[in-house]
């Protein structure tokens, strides 16, 4: 059932190959490999199926024996067998090849698939001789299959030997993977001496050191699972459960059977403990078929112990012993770990006592006692007291130089800090002269401003006295002439004078200095014509217009359109005293475009034999609309209305 089941995954991960694959191959790259659980772990349990079936593909020797090393490697998590014919497969390529290196890289793969079959002695030999061989940064992965073959074998200091020195290595080779799987390794071994404190810390210490790599891998897994085992043996279960749980994702996301076997086979002891009997049952079971799965006796040894444990604490001796002498069985003479075959017989011994049965519980607990001496001897007591005094000396050590950089770091703010105030001070003052300097020049430019303004106005007025002084002097001119028709050219030129006046009076009394408001200006103005031709009395005149100011440029010229024709219709509009009306309007069409209006309800200028051409007046209106840059329009329908349409950024 299971090769069918493997078979039916490659021929799914073959038809979905070049999609998933390129998550670990892109050969369109000069190192198209990126490597499994070192490069990435972007990847789900068909990662061994992509290795597998893109290694025909691969034609460059050092590829393909990376490629079928991690193969053999990380198959030895589901199929001990298959990963040993492809370890061999890889061994007998290099020997072939000539590749010594390689030859010695699979050798390493090959101890750590013997170890998990039992055959200790076997790894043990394999891995010295590929000692030998391998360069420096590969030997904290040897010594850690090192240092299980002695962990197995029961030899606790040896264990703790082979991971001091890959903790050593991976700090002077700067190696994350080898400082954190020492420390795993360690915080495994003190747990295994019931020395739970230490274990917890070496245990979270492995765990930073695996998270900085940013690598969920098959030593990660283990570490979390060794981690809830020292929360489970502290009586915490709640925290040792969260680190169980996280363990089971991720050997269920990468097909991690080994890990999960371990898991479920101390979930059972947790739920056992804590009386939570079903789930017991139920991790028992998981335990037992991923052990079976992988066809590894550790692995199912442990979980029949488990499972005897739980019907040690559910009552059921007999089924208890039935089950843990199946333990005993799996566990052979070459099995080596007297640590959990200790517990067989302490767990048996119990359950023959509970059946009254004193002589078999008697042998059971010295088979127990023999195995617990052989395990936590003097000597290896004493080698993890050495690495307990050497980790707390490491401590302190690591404190002493935290506090002198923490020191330093204060002192090194602190004169970041002065610098800034003093930076801030200079600037500060140098703001203040700048900000007097200002202050100064505005307060003289203010000054400055009030002076041109009062000269402003003083020429204005005196321009108003001027032209003052010129319409008297027309005045007293056309008080010695008889001359009708000089009398009234007279008379228009003095208006003309004023229309041009007034502008000079308003510019010096009011606000602004450049701007005119037409609406009082054309009032005045239009008030004075009418004096001026003694029409008061029967001519109305309108300023229909909003309050508007206009830049003097353009209110000039349009004073003296509005004096020309005003004149014009006092003049030709309303013959022999009758009475009439006179509009002004002035508005803008839009922000560029003014328009001029003024329109009377006369007679007209063609009944009155005048054309729009004829007179002095009227060739004024036309230059002073050209100045502009108007449109000039009459219109004769009702009375005269004369409109003018003026640009206002070209007459500007």
């Amino acid at each position: 059932m299971r090769i069918e089941k493997i078979l039916l995954i490659t021929l799914i991960m073959w038809f979905f190959l070049p999609e998933v694959s390129g998550q670990i191959f892109d050969f369109s790259q000069a190192d198209p490999y990126q490597k499994v659980f070192v490069e990435t772990d972007d990847f789900d349990t068909s990662y061994l199926t992509i290795l597998e079936s893109t290694l025909p593909r691969i034609h460059c020797d050092t590829l393909r024996f990376e490629v079928l090393n991690d193969l053999a490697y990380y198959w030895h998590t589901r199929d001990l067998n298959k990963a040993l014919i492809l370890a061999r497969q890889g061994l007998h390529l290099a020997k072939e090849k000539n590749f010594p290196l390689w030859h010695g890289r699979f050798q390493i793969t090959e101890g750590a698939i013997l170890l998990r079959q039992e055959k200790l002695d076997s790894a043990r030999q394999v891995l010295q001789e590929a000692q030998g061989v391998v360069p420096e940064k590969d030997l904290p992965l040897l010594y850690t299959q090192m240092g299980y073959v002695y962990e197995r074998k029961g030899q606790l200091d040896s264990a703790a030997n082979y991971a001091q020195r890959t903790m050593e290595l991976g700090e002077g080779l700067h190696d994350n993977w080898a400082i954190g799987m020492a420390n795993s390794d360690l915080s495994n071994l003190f747990w295994k001496q019931g020395k739970y404190s230490q274990a917890l810390e070496y245990g979270l210490k492995s765990l930073s050191t695996f998270r900085k790599r940013g690598i969920r891998d098959l030593d990660y897994d283990f570490t979390l699972y060794i981690v809830g085992n020292v929360y489970a043996e502290l009586n915490q279960p709640d925290e040792a459960l969260g680190y169980f749980l996280q363990a089971k994702d991720i050997g269920e996301l990468y097909g991690f059977y080994n890990n999960l076997s371990d898991i479920y086979i101390s979930m059972t002891d947790l739920y056992t403990n804590i009386g939570r009997f079903e789930e017991a049952q139920s991790a028992a079971r998981e335990s037992v078929h991923y052990a079976n799965l992988i066809d590894n006796a550790f692995l199912a040894m442990r979980a029949y112990l488990s499972l005897g444990k739980l019907q040690n604490k559910e009552k059921n001796y007999i089924k208890a012993i039935e089950i843990l002498e199946t333990s005993i069985e799996i566990a052979t003479r070459d099995f080596g770990d007297e640590y959990y075959l200790s517990q067989v017989y302490e767990e048996l011994g119990k359950a023959y006592a509970q059946l009254g049965n004193y002589n078999k519980a008697y042998q059971s607990f010295l088979h127990y006692d023999s195995l617990q001496n052989n395990l936590f001897t003097a000597e290896s007591d004493q080698r993890l007291a050495t690495l307990q005094t050497q980790y707390e000396v490491a401590q302190k050590e690591t404190t002493i130089k935290l506090q002198e950089t923490r020191l330093n770091q204060q002192q090194i703010r602190e004169q970041l800090t002065l610098i800034i105030v003093l930076l801030l001070l200079a600037f500060l003052a140098a703001l203040f002269i700048s900000f007097r300097k200002i202050r100064k020049k505005r307060k003289l430019l203010e000054k400055q401003n009030q002076e041109k303004e009062f000269l402003l106005k003083e020429i204005h007025h005196r321009v108003k006295n001027n032209l003052e002084v010129v319409s008297s002097l027309l005045a007293l001119q056309s008080a010695q002439a008889d001359d009708p028709n000089v009398l009234e050219a007279m008379r228009e030129s003095r208006n003309r004078v004023y229309s041009m006046g007034i502008i000079h009076q308003k510019l010096y009394q009011g606000k602004a200095l450049a701007a005119i408001e037409m609406k009082d200006y054309f009032t005045q103005l239009g008030i004075h014509i009418l004096d001026s031709f003694g029409a008061t009395n029967h001519i109305k005149m309108d300023c229909e217009m909003k309050p508007m100011e206009l830049d003097v440029k353009i209110a000039i010229p349009l004073g003296l359109i509005v004096n020309e024709l005003l004149t014009n219709a006092l003049k030709y509009a309303f013959p022999d005293q009758s009475e009439g009306q006179i509009r002004i309007v002035l508005y803008k069409e839009s922000e560029d475009k003014l328009r001029l209006e003024v329109a009377d309800d006369g007679i007209g200028w063609e009944e009155n034999k005048v054309t729009s051409s004829s007179g002095f007046g009227s060739q004024l209106i036309q230059l002073l609309t050209q100045q502009l840059d108007g449109e000039l329009i009459y219109d004769h329908s009702h009375g005269t209305t004369v409109k003018i349409n003026i640009d206002l950024k070209k007459a500007a």
